[in-house]
């Protein structure tokens, strides 16, 4: 398999920022920590120059990137069963449950949707992300459930990519939050990025990138309330940062909510629930939705007495 070879021209808007951070804001696909290994190896060129992951970028700046083809995957294929709610030549759709994490990392390398995918799916899955993620254009958390996108190959990975990039995937959530609202909806528009003392987290951050959540009230239910969010962007834990920054962490969210909670969950209330995009081949539009899993449903019940 060839390397691929990706150019991009700085606008001038972009003068000044460093070529790590100008690359992965520009293509969302790619980790800093990735282009950053690929800056040191030499794959990435400024002008037919080799520069180092400091280097701020200038107007008219030609960037080369030269991605490695992708190298035998050391993932080991596993038999994990998946819900599976729409598949083709390009994509999978999958209805992702509660506890699963998406892709191989620290402390999990097996029982992963990336496990469960190379087993089902083979050799089709795309490579841009590296061998620990082949296939993931985007993901949700842990203790996320509902609806995801996956790309079997490189071109599918491409055109979901440049879509969230530009926020134009519908990305629908149901919550469940702290503390009644006295409005029926509203926006979140502010930046997030690392936690400037904890960087294991995220926060509301002025140096952050650029983040909008709508949300909707759906119901209060006495000193909580069941909401949609409507993603404008998809920063790491958005809504989870977002809603926890005015007074409404999610429940059962440890690390931007209260330590315990009184229903003993695994993690936040948090479902994924609608995902539409343009099909990468078709050019159509298609919309999935996935039902809220059981214990969401039987939370709300409890809730509602």
């Amino acid at each position: 398999m060839n390397n691929q070879i990706m150019d991009l021209i700085v606008e001038a808007e972009d003068s000044g920022i460093r070529i790590d951070k100008y690359i992965a804001n520009t293509r969302e696909e790619l980790t800093r920590s990735y282009i950053q290994k690929l800056i040191q190896d030499g794959s990435i060129l400024v002008n037919n120059r080799i520069v180092k992951a400091n280097y701020k970028v200038e107007p008219d700046d030609c960037i080369r990137i030269n991605l490695p083809s992708p190298v035998a995957l050391e993932i080991v294929a596993e038999d994990i069963p998946l819900d599976i709610i729409y598949e083709d030549n390009d994509i999978i759709i999958i209805n992702k449950e509660k506890g699963m994490v998406v892709h191989p990392a620290a402390g999990h390398y097996t029982g992963t949707l990336v496990n469960g995918l190379l087993y089902h799916c083979k050799d089709e899955l795309s490579g841009i992300n590296g061998v620990s993620r082949p296939g993931i254009v985007h993901r949700i958390d842990r203790n996320t459930t509902g609806v995801l996108v996956v790309c079997k190959n490189d071109k599918a990975h491409q055109s979901i990519a440049e879509q969230l990039k530009v926020h134009t995937i519908t990305r629908k959530y149901n919550a469940i939050v702290y503390n009644a609202f006295k409005e029926d909806k509203g926006t979140v528009d502010a930046p997030i990025g690392r936690h400037p003392v904890d960087r294991k987290k995220m926060a509301v951050n002025i140096k952050g990138k650029n983040a909008i959540t709508n949300y909707t009230v759906l119901e209060n239910l006495n000193k909580y309330a069941h909401i949609e969010c409507s993603l404008q962007t998809g920063r790491t834990h958005q809504i989870r940062v977002h809603m926890s920054s005015i007074g409404h962490p999610l429940l059962g969210d440890e690390v931007y909510g209260p330590a315990k909670d009184n229903f003993h969950l695994e993690g936040q209330a948090l479902h994924a629930r609608v995902l539409g995009f343009i099909h990468p081949d078709t050019k159509r539009y298609m919309e999935f939705e996935v039902p809220l899993p059981d214990y969401f449903k039987i939370l709300l019940e409890k809730l509602r007495k």
